[in-house]
């Protein structure tokens, strides 16, 4: 899956979910398809304009989930995450990263700001909204953040409409953990020579990566968005130091901000859902119906979908 933004909805005269998929250069949608069709791998594009989501498309007041995936998610292993919320009655916005979104910053501040377009346009403005963002793609939803703080007059009313946000598998600590985690997702079996190699890079271009990652970071820990939060994590997570997300949670708190975690021993990053069903399922399922979100449907249905 490469990266690239796709919406899922689900149209008001028909049970069967339906997506339309946001791609560069293009005035009009693709045909509207089964969820099950290929996705899009074009790059995406805030220009897009929906002609065929009139009559059918999914009303203004359904909640909208952004979902920042990981890097080289599979459709597949989306689709379990995806259906948990199609299911509660919101649509998905599939976000889909790069990794030259975060190897150069700059671009990954590029990509944030259309993805905060593209929420600012039909059939997007004005509706409540939920984070659920994995691995890189809280490196992503931080891209947001950043405008957000920069302009805050400009995105105050965006960043009221997130209700609650949930973080899985953050890669957060050193630029040892970063890459470390870009030898373990690149290329597994040359991890040992890609960690080195981008050592060496963040120390040649200090002032457009590691400078720009602390930037980053202290936005993430002084987020303009301060609703609920959620974070699932393991201790053996190479990409991620407990100690340094612990003490980011308890930031969180002293701010005011409602904060809830699951944490195991023992667990695959950005793969919690596949390891341990029944308590990420159950987590999920507690914290969503803490939120004020309208929902026709008041569970989430584990049967059919791990």
């Amino acid at each position: 899956m490469c990266n690239g933004i796709i919406y899922y909805y689900t149209p008001m005269t028909e049970n069967e979910h339906q997506t339309v998929s946001l791609v560069k250069n293009l005035k009009t949608t693709e045909t509207l398809s089964p969820i099950a069709s290929s996705l899009s791998s074009e790059t995406p594009s805030h220009t897009i304009i929906f002609p065929q989501m009139q009559s059918d498309a999914a009303p203004n007041s359904r909640p909208l989930l952004l979902f920042f995936s990981w890097f080289r998610a599979q459709p597949r292993s989306v689709a379990k995450y995806r259906d948990l919320y199609l299911d509660r009655g919101m649509d998905v916005l599939l976000i889909q990263s790069s990794v030259m979104h975060f190897l150069w910053p700059r671009w990954g501040l590029n990509y944030g700001l259309e993805i905060l377009n593209i929420l600012e346009e039909p059939p997007f403005t004005g509706r409540l909204i939920l984070v659920h963002a994995s691995s890189i793609g809280g490196y992503t939803f931080t891209q947001l953040l950043t405008h957000i703080a920069r302009q805050p007059k400009q995105y105050t009313g965006l960043a009221q409409r997130v209700k609650g946000h949930i973080y899985d598998s953050l890669v957060v600590g050193s630029l040892d953990h970063m890459a470390t985690g870009l030898g373990k997702t690149l290329v597994p079996r040359l991890e040992g020579f890609i960690k080195t190699t981008a050592m060496l890079y963040f120390w040649l271009f200090k002032s457009q990566t590691a400078d720009l990652y602390e930037s980053s970071i202290q936005v993430f820990y002084n987020s303009p968005v301060t609703s609920p939060a959620l974070f699932y994590f393991s201790e053996n997570d190479a990409m991620c130091s407990p100690a340094v997300l612990e003490k980011l949670m308890d930031f969180w708190r002293q701010r005011g901000v409602s904060v809830g975690s699951m944490k195991w021993k023992k667990s695959t990053h950005a793969a919690h859902l596949r390891c341990h069903p029944e308590e990420y399922v159950s987590t999920l399922q507690h914290f969503l119906n803490s939120l004020s979100f309208p929902s026709p449907k008041s569970s989430i249905e584990l049967c059919g979908k791990i």
